[in-house]
Order: structure tokens, then C-alpha cells, then sequence
């Protein structure tokens, strides 16, 4: 628990405000506390009109409390000159940090102390819009769970296997359509049909360790990790000085376990960045091959290269040509007016098809909607700049 004391006088009348409605029998959430106290902040006190609309509009919900909050407003603020210049009134406000633990509590009623207002936050909520490099190596102990929750099920697409179909298909299936036959002496009653049945694409994770993404890798490998162990079909591989393939490493269970081999194996942890060369030995050697034909490839990376971006922009359009479709994910997209003025970044994006964040959890969520095809606003390079 903790208590903070807010400094401006329209803070405090605006929570003594509040309490009069609710002894006028006025019901005033705690979010509508926060709400009106920050519309006071920003409109002041000179203007009655504002206080009183500021009110109206945040603190009444039904149109049958209008007359109680005219009533308790007018008693309230007549007294009240305008301009209003008063001291800060020192309120406590209570904060309860919920860790979203499942026990009974410690014995909180619901009731609410007249001598402060209790405000809830969820740990949870916090992490997940807190940037990858601010995490602490508590929280990132945390997001084990957190990124257990998230199930990366990319597009399906047909394959060629045929299944039975209860509701019609495009094949007729004569072997079932004959053996039923025989039980009504030849007579084929029901005709049974096959459609196509569909898988999940494959999944490939380029992954950049390089030293500029030393802040966001160590929660990124964690979100591979996740990826790895919730589904079929995914591969991961560390983008560097050189391409190493890690899927095997990733495949245990113990996450610990999982990362510190995947650690060994990366010999150019944080070290440099060739994101051409590592691309032209990722075609050659297993994209061309089928790895990632038809597949969904994802390039975690802030696109700093030393390579030539030319050799990176070359290898980008081969890779985008046999893929089902090329995602980037730069952690650094979210910084207010970004633009991809690295040369690795601008060279490979005119061969993106979609360009997002992946600075905190809610990003990597929206990525999860973008590699399954349910995104609502999908983040295209032409629009996501």
C-alpha cells in the first residue's frame, strides 16, 4: 500500500466535490474520480460553467441523477467565489497494487474509507505496456507467464489431405459413398464427400542479438521461446555477425534451461550486425530450400546493419518473393517521430508487408494478430510509417 498527495487545490475540491454527491446518494466510480480531478487540472476553477459541465459529463451516468448532482452542485459551489486561489488540501489516496493473485484477500470489505480513495492497479497491466528495456530482471521473471499466454497460430492455408466432409465438399468420395451403399442391397442412398482439409503456415523467427538490441533480445528470445514450445512448425534463428539456427536449443520446456543453451550456441551475442550476409545464408541454405516457402517469416530487428544495404534490399526482395508473407517488427517503431533512417531499415522495407512495434507485450499481442491474419487495423508499410 501506498499514499500520494496531490499538490493542486482543484485536486482537493474536486475529491470533496465527489464526496458530497455520494452523501447526496449520487454512486461515483473511482475511475469518474480520476477522470473529473484531471478535466479540473486542465480547465481550472475560474469558469463555474466548466466545473459544472466537466461534472456532468464525467460523474453522471443516468439522466435521473441530473437532479442530485444540480442539487449537491449548487449547494457545493455557491459558497465558492470565482476566481478560486485556495491551498492544496493534502489528500491521501490509497493505491492497492493487485498482483492478480487469486487469495481471499486480507479481509477488505468493499466499503470505502471517507478518509481517502482507493485506486486499483494490476501489475499486469503495468508490465505489459512497460518498454522491453525498462523491464528489471524481476519482471522478466514475470513475463514467463505472461508470454505462456500468448498462441501463435499462423494462417492456415489448404493442404493436400482430403477429410470427410458432414457439409458438403468439392471431391466425392466413391470408396464411403459404396461401402454405405451395401448396407441398402447397392442402392447409394447418401452420396459422402472430401474436401481439403487446412494447417497452420510454418513460422520462421529471424531474431537480431546484435548490441543494439541487447534491451529488447533477452524479452524478444523469451517470446520465441513461447513460440517454439506452444505449436508445430516454427522456426528461430539469431541474426548477428553470422546466422545461427536455434529451434532445437528453444524446444525445452525449462525456459532457463532453453535460453542459456541458445546463449551458447549464439557465439555473436551482442556483438555486431550483418543482416544481409545472415539473409543470403538463410536463402541459400534453408528458405529457398522450403523452410519459409509459403511460410510467415518475422524479422525482429531495429535494422542497424553494417553490412551494404544493398546486398540486404537484394536478399530482402528474394526472401519476400517465396514467402507467404514478411513481417519486420522493429522495437524502436513506437519512438515519437521515427523514422527508418538506418540503412538496413530502409533498405528493407519496400520489400515488407507489414511493419509494426515490438517494444512491450501489447505489441508482440498485436503481432500474434498480424501473424494469425485477425489483425483489425493491419500495420502496412505504406501506412504504418
Amino acid at each position: 500500500m501506498a499514499s500520494i498527495t496531490p499538490t493542486r487545490p482543484s485536486a482537493g475540491l474536486g475529491v470533496a466535490f465527489i464526496r458530497s454527491l455520494r452523501r447526496g446518494g449520487l454512486e461515483v466510480s473511482t475511475s469518474s474520480t480520476i477522470d473529473f480531478v484531471d478535466a479540473l487540472a486542465h480547465i481550472g476553477l475560474d469558469e463555474r460553467s466548466h466545473v459544472y459541465w466537466s461534472g456532468r459529463a464525467t460523474l453522471v451516468r443516468r439522466p435521473e441523477d441530473i437532479a442530485t448532482y444540480d442539487a449537491v452542485f449548487n449547494e457545493f459551489w455557491s459558497g465558492l467565489a470565482a476566481p478560486i486561489h485556495v491551498a492544496a488540501e493534502e489528500e491521501h489516496l490509497t493505491l492497492e497494487i493487485d498482483t492478480g493473485d487469486d487469495g481471499n484477500g486480507d479481509g477488505t470489505d468493499g466499503q470505502e474509507d471517507e478518509s481517502g480513495l482507493e485506486l486499483r492497479f494490476s501489475a499486469v497491466e503495468v508490465l505489459r505496456e512497460k518498454d522491453f528495456a525498462e523491464w528489471s530482471d524481476a519482471e522478466l521473471e514475470e513475463s514467463r507467464r505472461l508470454m505462456s499466454r500468448l498462441r501463435l497460430v499462423g494462417e492456415a492455408r489448404r493442404s493436400l489431405r482430403l477429410a470427410a466432409s458432414p457439409t458438403g465438399g468439392e471431391r466425392l468420395d466413391i470408396r464411403r459413398t459404396v461401402r454405405q451403399a451395401l448396407a441398402t442391397e447397392g442402392e447409394p442412398i447418401r452420396l459422402h464427400r472430401r474436401r481439403r482439409t487446412q494447417r497452420p503456415r510454418r513460422l520462421v523467427l529471424l531474431l537480431d542479438v546484435s548490441g543494439s538490441m541487447e534491451p529488447y533480445a533477452r524479452a524478444l528470445i523469451r517470446f520465441a521461446h513461447a513460440a517454439v514450445i506452444g505449436r508445430q512448425r516454427v522456426e528461430v534463428f539469431a541474426l548477428g555477425t553470422r546466422l545461427t539456427r536455434i529451434t532445437r536449443e528453444l524446444a525445452r520446456r525449462d525456459i532457463d534451461d532453453a535460453i542459456r543453451r541458445a546463449a551458447a550456441a549464439v557465439t555473436d551475442w551482442s556483438g555486431g550486425t550483418r543482416l544481409g550476409e545472415g539473409l543470403t545464408r538463410f536463402n541459400h541454405e534453408w528458405g529457398q530450400r522450403g523452410m519459409a516457402r509459403g511460410a510467415i517469416v518475422v524479422i525482429l530487428s531495429d535494422g542497424w546493419d553494417r553490412g551494404e544495404p544493398e546486398v540486404l534490399s537484394e536478399q530482402m526482395e528474394r526472401l519476400h518473393r517465396f514467402t507467404h508473407r514478411l513481417v519486420w517488427v522493429n522495437p524502436l517503431k513506437v519512438s515519437p517521430g521515427y523514422a527508418p533512417l538506418a540503412r538496413g531499415m530502409a533498405a528493407a522495407l519496400p520489400h515488407v508487408d507489414d511493419f509494426v512495434e515490438g517494444h512491450n507485450l501489447l505489441a508482440l499481442e498485436e503481432l500474434v494478430s498480424v501473424i494469425a491474419g485477425t489483425s483489425p487495423v493491419r500495420s502496412k508499410v505504406r501506412n504504418g510509417l
